[in-house]
Parts: C-alpha cells; structure tokens; sequence
C-alpha cells in the first residue's frame, strides 16, 4: 500500500526534477525526500529517476506512473468536496418507489426538474405497490416512495407528505347501460360486478371502498382482482365488471372505457413517505416535491 504522502513527494520530483527544489517545494529537508524516493523504488521493485551528478531524469518506469499518481493525489483532494457535497445532500442517490397511479400526476415533470437541479444525485426508480415497498423498506433497498391510501391512513413508522386528493371515479365498458349517465348515484352502481386490486397492496383504501357498500347496506361482488391500474381497466374494457379508480386515471384513455363521477364516492390519497433520519439526498428529494407542491401544475 502506497502512502500518498509518498506519492505527492515523488510527483514533485518528477515535476521539478531536482531534489533541493523538489524538497523545498514539499517544504521539507532534502535528506528526507532522498529517502522516500528510494523507499517507494524499493516497494515498487523499480528505478524511478535516472541520477547522476548533473542532473535527475525520469526512468521509463517514473514516466509510465506519473499519470495515475496525479490521478490518485487530484481523486483523494476530490474526497474531502465529496464528503461535504453528501452531507448536504447535493450529491448521492434517491431509491424511490411509485404505485402506478402516480405515474398519471405530475410525477414525471418532478422527476425531470429534480434531475435537471440535481444532476449529482442518482435517481433510482422501482414500480412497487405498497406491500412490496414495505418490504423493500425493511431490506434497506428503498429510500422513499409514493404510495396510495385512505385519507389519514399512512403506514406506521413512516413520515410522509400528501401530494394528490383525489375522488374515487367508477370506470365503465361503453357496452355498460350505465355509461350513456354523466353522473351516476350510489344506487345505480351498487350491484354491479367489481374489478378490484387485492387488499394486501393498498389496505386502507381497500377498507374504505368495502366500508363505502357496506354504508349502503351492500355487499361488493367482487369479479375479478387485479394489481396494477391498468390491467384493471383492461378488464373493464372486457366487460368483466365495473372498477373504482382515482380521478387521476381519467387520463388513461383505453379504448372502451369510460369515467363517471359518482356523488358520495371514497376519496383517495397519494403520498410520498420515507423514513425519519434519512440520508441528505433524500431530504432534498423531500424539501423538492414540497416545493413542486406549491407551484401551479401548469408550470
């Protein structure tokens, strides 16, 4: 292992060329350097100056380390910049999850202006639902991520921050007798077939659409179960049900599919949640979503 002190000294010497320079140079002695420089010849196995009484000369084997010894001295002096970039939380990396609903909202836009302020910070992205993301969270795999939920009905142990409200909408088949109404009524759609994700992947909301029949005096019947959005409204493409969805799905236009707004409907959140004492980029993330947040969505 070569000592950089070691390192710097002989890239002096091979800079100046001459010991008494080089050594005031490295503000040191020149009896000192002589030494360093045999010392490092010896672990190296190598002459790396030619020496004679007139002058000092590179060796074939001085010249060919010469380029990575400046490399390895410029890197290490990088270290302590580095060190203070991360704590500060302009350099790193954000691992972040996203439910597919996201994806329909100003996600994107966000993602590309925190690219474009912080190109030092690597933005790792991963399509997860929450189960998935908790798991990821208990792994150490993940650092933040949005999820979807029940107003009020963030995950233990998490901090987290509302970045959508939205209603619940009822996707329907054009084929459906329903879907000639612009706006429908609890009664009008209680009875019919449901497409809906598994419980385990958004549990509140799930309880929240479930609590919402039963208000009602009714009992979903559920046809078909389905993770991702967009399968579920493929589904009610297919005329295999109706399925509630948040508002901002409306922008997935599939054909043979419609959007209603039924009055009553369950709302839900998105949220992007991390855990307390995150890494600096992470807060930076944060602090960036909170400020997009108070900007018009047009801009």
């Amino acid at each position: 292992m070569i000592e950089l002190r070691i390192l710097r000294q002989f890239v002096a010497l091979a800079e100046e060329l001459h010991f008494g320079r080089a050594a005031e140079r490295l503000h040191m002695t020149q009896p000192p350097l002589t030494q360093a420089i045999r010392k490092l010849e010896t672990e190296l196995g190598a002459p790396l100056f030619e020496r004679s009484s007139r002058r000092v000369a590179l060796s074939a084997a001085g010249h060919a380390l010469l380029p990575s010894a400046r490399k390895l001295l410029a890197d290490a002096q990088g270290l302590a910049g580095l060190a203070r970039a991360a704590a500060a939380g302009q350099r790193g990396r954000v691992r972040l999850g996203f439910v597919s609903t996201v994806g329909y909202g100003e996600l994107p836009r966000w993602l590309k202006r925190f690219r474009d302020a912080h190109a030092d910070i690597e933005l790792h992205l991963a399509e997860a639902t929450l189960d998935v993301q908790q798991r990821s969270f208990a792994a150490g795999e993940l650092d933040a991520g949005f999820i979807i939920h029940a107003p009020g009905s963030l995950p233990a142990g998490f901090e987290g921050l509302t970045v959508a409200r939205d209603p619940m909408v009822l996707a329907l088949s054009t084929d459906s007798r329903l879907a000639a109404r612009k706006q429908l009524r609890t009664t009008n759609v209680l009875a019919q077939p449901l497409v809906i994700f598994p419980r385990d992947i958004a549990p509140s909301l799930y309880d929240a659409l479930l609590a919402f029949y039963r208000a009602k005096a009714a009992t979903p019947h559920i046809a078909q179960e389905a993770n991702q959005m967009q399968t579920i409204v493929n589904l009610v493409s297919a005329g295999m049900g109706v399925a509630w969805v948040p508002a901002s799905v409306m922008s997935l236009q599939r054909p043979g599919v419609v959007y209603r707004k039924v009055s009553g409907a369950p709302v839900s959140e998105t949220s992007l949640i991390w855990r307390t004492g995150s890494a600096p980029a992470v807060q930076r993330f944060v602090e960036h979503v909170r400020a997009q947040l108070r900007k018009p969505a047009s801009l």
